[in-house]
């Protein structure tokens, strides 16, 4: 199925190129898009993303109209969604939930309804609901960056992990990295939840310091995260004891591991944009009729300073 899915990104932008121009357009759809309100770094870089995409998608192909909200937390979204059934009449609905299991019910409403559903990033409570599902590689990203860890720790060492905020994608992300540091000598001295913030990450930070003389490494699994860590680690004069990895492929972290800066080597992908490759399967499937239902599943990557100008997004909030 996936190898069938980026043939059909490579159909929609090819379409794309010619203005929609090969296919009929004799038909009106109309594509709700569901996004939380930016809260932070990342979800900033999904809103600019999805409104991109939406963008360019309603100058390619006339025939489809979007419906864009933002919301700032599940009852916003839930009442979004309810707008875009009852008034808007949708055809299909693309949807990253702030809170999947709290929008779970709301989205199968939606689906109740007889609309396409496609979701993004985060998997909802009941399995089955959604269409097509377009996410990040969640325990491909503890796994890469577990690989690094113990290539860059051959003889062990003491980290600290800042992990997300306590839904599935997270616990993901930690199992994951935790069973790759299996059999080694890498001790996880704590572990707390940061909620993907560079404030939390920060405080939680100092904590650590405060707490733990002897730190190796740091794992901050999130870009937004990582910068409170290191500002904690340059405040308090540490910042040369110890290297750290995010996730997510912020451009001010990606430019930094392409500088070559030592306190940042590394970076894993898990970049926002993943909403418009989203919103681009969905609208193929009303525009071209193509079988695009299933997983879609875009690969987390070990950013080095070799690779990282290939994930150097230039104009992003992110």
């Amino acid at each position: 199925m996936k190898l069938l899915q980026v043939a059909a990104l490579a159909v929609v932008a090819g379409g794309l190129a010619v203005g929609g121009s090969a296919i009929a357009q004799d038909k009106t759809y109309t594509i709700g898009v569901s996004v939380p309100t930016a809260d932070h770094g990342w979800t900033g870089g999904v809103d600019f993303f999805a409104q991109q995409a939406v963008d360019r998608l309603s100058k390619a192909y006339p025939n489809l109209k979007f419906v864009l909200a933002t919301a700032p937390d599940s009852t916003k979204q839930a009442a979004d969604l309810e707008d875009m059934v009852t008034t808007r009449n949708i055809d299909g609905l693309v949807i990253l939930p702030g809170d999947p299991d709290a929008m779970t019910a709301s989205i199968k409403k939606v689906k109740d309804a007889g609309k396409w559903v496609t979701v993004v990033d985060r998997a909802l409570s009941q399995p089955g609901i959604e269409d097509l599902y377009v996410a990040g590689d969640n325990p491909g990203l503890g796994t890469t960056t577990a690989e690094y860890f113990k290539k860059a720790l051959p003889n062990g060492g003491n980290i600290v992990i800042l992990r997300g905020a306590p839904i599935p994608i997270d616990a993901q992300r930690v199992d994951a990295f935790n069973a790759g540091l299996k059999g080694t000598q890498i001790k996880v001295l704590d572990s707390q939840f940061a909620n993907w913030n560079r404030d939390d990450g920060y405080k939680i930070m100092q904590d650590f310091l405060t707490k733990y003389p002897k730190i190796d490494a740091v794992w901050a699994q999130d870009d937004d995260t990582l910068v409170g860590v290191l500002k904690a680690l340059k405040e308090a004069g540490r910042d040369k004891e110890m290297w750290s990895v995010g996730g997510a492929g912020m451009n001010q972290i990606i430019k930094m591991v392409a500088a070559g800066d030592l306190s940042v080597p590394v970076d894993v992908s898990y970049n926002p944009n993943m909403v418009a490759t989203a919103i681009d399967l969905t609208a193929l499937h009303f525009v071209a009729g193509s079988q695009v239902d299933g997983k879609f599943i875009i690969n987390s990557t070990l950013i080095t300073k070799d690779n990282a100008a290939q994930f150097d997004y230039p104009n992003t909030p992110f």
